[in-house]
């Protein structure tokens, strides 16, 4: 896709976007828990989160085993708790790419593996990183067949499901890729990294498009996601910050300030008005 192709969809996406970095302020902070908050995410219904964290009530990765906990208010979840699979070394990240019937995970043994959740049987590896793979994503479309993972031997790569064979890889970070994400219409990615710069790379073109990044910015990215129409990319980094930027100009458009420690995840919600953002400072942060 040409720079001029990228104008044109940002520019027609960004009438669509709910969310403006004129308007984003914090409005809701979310204590209880412990210890460093590791992921969030969004429920469907656009008003309730889930998070994890290092406080032992549930820690999500950090060991070999994919487990499965079906949530209900009426009983211990712990009780019917499921361990799907195991990799032979540390579960980094995972995600439901079809239904809750499959998921897809990733791990510090290099590998990602697509498991079945009620035979407990994985279906397809993913081997070709060689570092560990520390973020994934499924491509947004729901008969997609791709993911894209990133990992510790500084790349971003692409993987066809149904083969297991990586399809495109993409290069250019100078450090560990810790986080990765589909635009919006699937056809491009955005990766941050520990070399405190945030890239989008081009599936049709097959090369990196655009770089996000200053010389005042020294501190590494944790997590990225964008607004609903692709127009803003939202990043948390190390310094305890949120930084918006234009997705097409590559210019910082403004600061999320709060925080009290590393931010470590941040998911926009379904709908488009809101993110929340985790911290090792044990909170979330709702930004609307």
């Amino acid at each position: 896709m040409t720079v001029a192709s990228w104008l044109a969809v940002v520019t027609v996406a960004s009438r669509l976007d709910p969310i403006t970095t004129l308007a984003v302020k914090q409005r809701r902070l979310l204590k209880g828990h412990q210890g460093k908050v590791l992921c969030t995410d969004w429920c469907q219904d656009k008003r309730h989160l889930v998070s994890s964290s290092q406080d032992g009530k549930i820690i999500i990765g950090l060991d070999n085993k994919v487990t499965v906990y079906p949530l209900s208010l009426d009983e211990d979840v712990t009780v019917k708790k499921r361990a799907v699979g195991t990799h032979t070394s540390y579960m980094s990240c995972c995600t439901f790419p079809y239904s809750d019937q499959q998921i897809l995970t990733g791990s510090g043994d290099s590998t990602c593996a697509l498991w079945d959740v009620e035979s407990g049987l994985m279906l397809q590896s993913f081997h070709g990183h060689q570092g560990d793979v520390m973020a994934l994503d499924h491509a947004p479309s729901e008969t997609g067949n791709t993911f894209v993972s990133g990992g510790c031997d500084k790349l971003a790569l692409v993987w066809d499901m149904r083969s297991g064979r990586c399809v495109q890889s993409f290069e250019g970070h100078e450090s560990d890729v810790n986080a990765v994400k589909f635009y919006p219409s699937g056809d491009a990615v955005a990766t941050g990294s520990d070399d405190a710069t945030c890239r989008l790379f081009d599936l049709r073109a097959d090369r990196e498009v655009a770089l996000y990044t200053k010389e005042s910015i020294i501190f590494g990215v944790n997590a990225v996601d964008f607004s609903v129409s692709g127009r803003l990319l939202f990043a948390g980094y190390n310094d305890y910050t949120v930084n918006v930027w234009d997705t097409l100009k590559c210019q910082r458009l403004t600061v999320l300030y709060g925080h009290e420690n590393r931010v470590s995840c941040l998911k926009m919600s379904p709908d488009g008005t809101a993110i929340s953002t985790g911290s090792w400072d044990f909170t979330l942060r709702i930004w609307a």
